[in-house]
């Protein structure tokens, strides 16, 4: 699209000049749900270009097919003070309020309604 001759700083300058406006947002994952499949692309790289009434993002990385239930629930990592504080909220055992995290993936909220509701 541009000619390879031109440096960083001559690009910027034509880009502002043309209203396009580039930000790098700090993704950590990026899963695109498709009918037959998922690709995810863990740590990606992704710029926002801003364009007069147009936006436009630029995702780079390594993309892996698969089932992102299956990746988020490998990475699910629960911290000992969530536990101890649901424990706490809900009135329950660290046990019990482990297994309420796992199954509400990891949201505090669900997991202290949930035992809420066993003990009602």
């Amino acid at each position: 699209m541009f000619p390879g001759n031109i440096n960083p700083k001559q690009m910027q300058s034509m880009m502002k000049r043309m209203g396009i406006k580039v930000d790098e947002i700090p993704a950590e994952k990026i899963i695109i749900k498709c009918a037959d499949k998922d690709l995810i692309i863990d740590e990606p790289k992704v710029m926002r270009m801003k364009m007069p009434g147009q936006e436009m993002l630029q995702v780079m990385g390594e993309i892996k097919e698969g089932d992102s239930e299956e990746s988020e629930e490998a990475t699910l990592d629960i911290s000992e003070e969530d536990i101890k504080m649901v424990a706490e909220q809900a009135e329950a055992t660290v046990e019990q309020a482990a297994e309420a995290l796992e199954a509400s993936k990891g949201d505090l909220a669900e997991a202290i309604m949930k035992l809420k509701k066993e003990d009602a």
